[in-house]
């Protein structure tokens, strides 16, 4: 059975004394300094000097640091700047300053896992993961709440290591939610593969597919549009408030039975074999390898692909049909 910890499990007397460092004050860092702070816990902020995050740093009252300049002072370091930025930051800003027996803690666990950041012998490592963007990690411990989080340890050099991780997690308003317990693989694997083959990639290419389907046929690209992406927010609502049944149970008959019996029909034995392939991609390392060499060499075929798809006519469609509804904060 999963593991479950509450407020009642995490003591926050557990970081009593220590000072914590949030490197990468964006989504996620904003968030959680903020809600360490209103916890009661000392917090310093390392940010890259005059950056729009420094910014928004010093009006939210903190006096940002440089990432070298805060390790010097942290017990616990939370290592929030985006996966591909983590191994540069380590090793020329926190590697040289960084106490002996410092807690290492991240929200994600690719450069952990993947061995692109390697912290002493005598850290330990931790990981806690809310399962939300920062603005709601920040909104929901304002009215009293929480976000559900993953805790994780891969290193225990103080015999402490998970004490200390659930303190932190009751200092994000974690607790209150509750924290499911994980090992760095599991939140890392899963992760990329959720993204990959459902959430970022899969979700995209079926849009892509049916909007171009529907196109390619003869209909107007309007329409088009309205029916394969618009409207995939009012089934992913359903399924967020309560999963494949609700959805099931709020839309027309007609539409219910043509998922049932057509969906399948998208959803092949060769689209789970794909899935298989990607998901063993992620665990063998080859993803990694991959990415990493990507961003080493420039990031030239990211660059590519990135601007391929805002040439699509889907995205020109889109922006043009959205510009027609006031109430879309659109992009």
């Amino acid at each position: 059975m999963v593991q479950m910890y509450y407020d009642k499990d995490a003591d926050l007397g557990a970081l009593s004394g220590k000072t914590i460092a949030i490197m990468g004050y964006g989504s996620q860092g904003h968030a959680q300094a903020l809600n360490l702070r209103d916890s009661g816990l000392n917090v310093v902020v390392g940010e890259l000097e005059g950056s729009d995050n420094w910014k928004i740093a010093l009006e939210h009252g903190w006096k940002p640091t440089s990432a070298a300049e805060a390790a010097k002072q942290a017990d616990w370091i939370q290592m929030l700047v985006p996966d591909t930025v983590q191994p540069m930051v380590y090793e020329k800003e926190i590697a040289p300053n960084m106490k002996e027996g410092v807690v290492y803690g991240c929200s994600h666990g690719f450069a952990i896992h993947f061995q692109t950041v390697v912290p002493p012998a005598t850290a330990d490592i931790v990981m806690i993961a809310p399962k939300s963007p920062g603005h709601l990690v920040r909104s929901e411990f304002e009215r009293g709440a929480g976000v559900p989080c993953l805790v994780a340890v891969k290193q225990d050099a103080s015999g402490k290591a998970r004490e200390m991780a659930l303190a932190y997690a009751k200092g994000i308003g974690g607790t209150r939610a509750g924290v499911i317990e994980t090992t760095f693989a599991e939140e890392t694997e899963t992760d990329l593969f959720g993204e990959q083959s459902v959430l970022c990639g899969g979700v995209t290419e079926l849009v892509k597919a049916g909007f171009d389907t529907l196109v390619e046929a003869g209909y107007q690209p309007e329409i088009a549009y309205f029916e394969c992406m618009h409207e995939l927010k009012l089934i992913v609502d359903l399924f967020y408030r309560g999963g494949i049944n609700y959805m099931y149970y709020s839309v027309s008959n007609t539409a219910e039975y043509g998922g049932l019996t057509r969906g399948p029909k998208i959803i092949t034995d060769e689209t789970r074999k794909a899935m298989k392939k990607i998901l063993a991609d992620i665990t063998s390392g080859d993803f990694a390898r991959e990415w990493i060499a990507e961003n080493k060499a420039g990031g030239k075929k990211f660059k590519e692909l990135e601007a391929a798809e805002h040439d699509l006519l889907i995205e020109k469609v889109g922006k043009q049909l959205r510009g027609m509804m006031p109430w879309i904060d659109a992009k």
